[in-house]
């Protein structure tokens, strides 16, 4: 069985496996819950986990049964390994949210479909954070790429990340509109593309070459 082509992730026992899969901006349905708590009954899934991508994992699938609960849910792979983007986070933002200064859910979505699971477009595997407002739900700081809503605007950050060498993110731009951070943000995946080494992280691209430097790329 090949990971890459199931979609699936060994677990610590070395025996069984996680499937994750695609929930764009973490927004469920009735339906999808549904079918979740369908394939984990059938599959005698051991834990149901929510990730730190907005997505529900699927733990302790045996090998021979990831093909058939890839079936039965229906469902796009979460891009959870490989040199791609594997999540757009976002909080409600306006749809919702009392807070909400943006649409960050409508950004989050442009962004998604653009990008999402797409293999070849980028050096190394990435993350975003879309956040409605500076309360910054959608770790925005802590993203390869991110973006967080005033009433003035977006403000555009890139370079962020968590895991074992942390690094805030930098501020590129502010009071962007809707379309103008869009495309701020296509030019910034776009730059870092042509112009990182192989599987350089975005955060480490920057600290390489420096903040400036991109800006004066992308601005």
């Amino acid at each position: 069985m090949s990971e890459e082509i199931k979609g699936a992730i060994l677990q610590r026992d070395k025996e069984t496996y996680a499937i994750v899969p695609r929930i764009p901006m973490g927004v469920l349905t009735p339906e999808i819950l549904e079918k979740l708590a369908e394939v984990a009954r059938k599959y005698k899934v051991r834990i149901i986990k929510i990730t730190s991508g907005q997505r529900i994992a699927l733990v302790g699938i045996k090998p021979e049964d990831i093909e058939n609960a890839w079936k039965d849910l229906g469902m796009d792979i979460g891009p959870a390994v490989g040199l791609c983007v594997h999540y757009v986070q976002a909080c409600p933002g306006t749809e919702t949210c009392k807070f909400g200064q943006g649409d960050s859910l409508g950004l989050a979505a442009k962004i998604e479909k653009m990008y999402v699971g797409k293999e070849g477009l980028i050096p190394a595997k990435t993350k975003f954070g879309i956040s409605g407002c500076k309360l910054c739900c959608g770790e925005s700081y802590l993203r390869d790429i991110g973006a967080l809503a005033a009433p003035e605007g977006w403000t555009v950050v890139i370079g962020g990340n968590s895991g074992g060498r942390p690094r805030v993110g930098d501020v590129i731009a502010e009071k962007r509109t809707d379309n103008e951070a869009f495309e701020l943000i296509k030019k910034c995946v776009d730059y870092y593309s042509k112009n990182a080494k192989a599987r350089e992280r975005l955060p480490r691209f920057i600290q390489r070459i420096g903040v400036e430097e991109f800006k004066k790329n992308v601005i």
